[in-house]
């Protein structure tokens, strides 16, 4: 079911079983979805620039990245102004859904949104702030590829409203890199984050680990090369295969579970030694820079997603509503330009609250607020202390203090997380 306007407000505001007290805070997602080159890894909603431009490996043998292979149809160029066109309508139509309601965080991520000029960014946070009230110093973060790096580009992001950049490195191995189909080489992403770190006071870089052909010694120098930035916030990710991808189609061999295993355990050491606190399972921040965008995700907060693709999720007094918008970048600015962004919308199960709370809240090391449950779902603590106390039992979950009103992950529920999540599922063909 999509609804506009009134007949939407009326719709997602009727009685319901729900009883949510208050709304949780509320975060934009804005979704760019080009990239110069799909990665054979990516499953996100991205569309490759069709004109075939030099690997990383060819980009080493003396080519800038970003010149079109020799004979090649050069790509066609970004619709900018027309997405952004779609991108103010689709806002636009989405706020009568949250009137009244201030805006914590802004995240432009992607796809490549740093393909996007500084000038059309700053369009868009222009946009942005026209229609909605953001709360004064709100975290606004814009994803950025090395591949796409020039000098001064980064500042111009800066000076466009931007006030976290988040840097998809993966790695500073040129042969890794390779492997992974990514854009850039390591020349390319030690510069980018060296311009980074003199135009943002916060950014991340993202790194990913059990990579193909990668061993300790590997890793332990992606690290050496990362910590030297003396990074506020760093994010690893265990490279995984995830299906309707290349790596599905042709797996390449990752290092097995126990190598794996080592691996995690040399990031965690290595990045307390650098004074970088483990506040998620994949995220490591110094003091006062931990990513406030996705603290909202994970604490069950609402975010109104808009772009191709782009998923959101919304709470009313008695419901909480999911959407997604039309996927194909073509189809998305037409449906979004005509007032109809929203490809499909639906309301949470009530019976799948405790699991959509939880894939969350247990990501988190210091774990969530018995209150926020009930205050984030609607629902009462009875429909979680079953399992509750099982994951408990079984040394999955513990008590933060002996108040019993906090609850985290212990040690072995943090290493053994899906299962930890799985016992909130529910059988849905019950």
């Amino acid at each position: 079911m999509s609804l506009a306007g009134a007949d939407a407000v009326s719709h997602y505001l009727r009685p319901g079983t729900l009883q949510l007290a208050a709304l949780p805070p509320l975060s934009l997602y804005v979704h760019l979805p080009w990239c110069l080159k799909k990665c054979p890894y990516c499953d996100f909603n991205s569309h490759e620039l069709l004109a075939p431009r030099l690997t990383a490996a060819e980009s080493l043998q003396g080519g800038a990245f970003g010149l079109v292979r020799p004979g090649a149809e050069p790509a066609p160029a970004l619709p900018q102004a027309q997405y952004l066109d779609a991108l103010r309508a689709d806002l636009e139509s989405a706020l009568p859904l949250v009137w009244g309601r201030r805006i914590q965080t802004v995240f432009i991520g992607g796809g490549t949104p740093s393909l996007f000029s500084p000038e059309s960014i700053d369009r868009l946070i222009g946009d942005i702030r026209a229609r909605v009230v953001l709360e004064p110093g709100a975290e606004i973060t814009l994803e950025a590829n090395p591949g796409t790096f020039e000098r001064d580009r980064f500042r111009a992001f800066r000076a466009a409203g931007v006030t976290r950049l988040s840097i998809g490195v993966q790695s500073f191995d040129d042969a890794a890199l390779a492997r992974l189909g990514r854009v850039h080489n390591a020349e390319q992403a030690r510069a980018a984050v060296e311009e980074a770190a003199q135009a943002f006071d916060t950014f991340n870089i993202d790194l990913m680990y059990a990579l193909p052909g990668q061993d300790l010694a590997a890793l332990q120098r992606d690290l050496d090369t990362a910590l030297a930035f003396e990074p506020p916030h760093l994010s690893v990710y265990h490279l995984t295969v995830e299906a309707n991808t290349v790596f599905a189609a042709n797996p390449p061999a990752l290092p097995d579970a126990d190598l794996a295993s080592d691996m995690l355990d040399l990031i965690t050491q290595r990045t307390a030694a650098s004074g970088l606190q483990r506040y998620e399972v994949s995220a490591f921040a110094k003091a006062g820079h931990r990513c406030a965008h996705n603290l909202n995700y994970w604490a069950f907060g609402d975010y109104l997603g808009i772009g191709a693709g782009a998923h959101g999720k919304l709470s009313f007094p008695h419901r909480v509503l999911r959407q997604v918008r039309w996927r194909e970048p073509a189809a998305y600015m037409k449906q979004a330009l005509a007032g109809k962004a929203v490809s499909n919308a639906n309301e949470v199960a009530r019976r799948e609250l405790p699991f959509e709370f939880m894939l969350g809240a247990l990501r988190l090391r210091e774990g969530f607020a018995l209150a926020r449950f009930t205050e984030r779902t609607g629902l009462p603590l009875s429909a979680v202390m079953p399992q509750v106390k099982r994951a408990i039992d079984r040394g999955l979950l513990e008590w933060a203090d002996a108040s019993q009103q906090q609850l985290l992950p212990s040690v072995r529920g943090f290493d053994f997380l899906s299962d930890l999540q799985a016992m909130f599922l529910v059988d849905t063909k019950a």
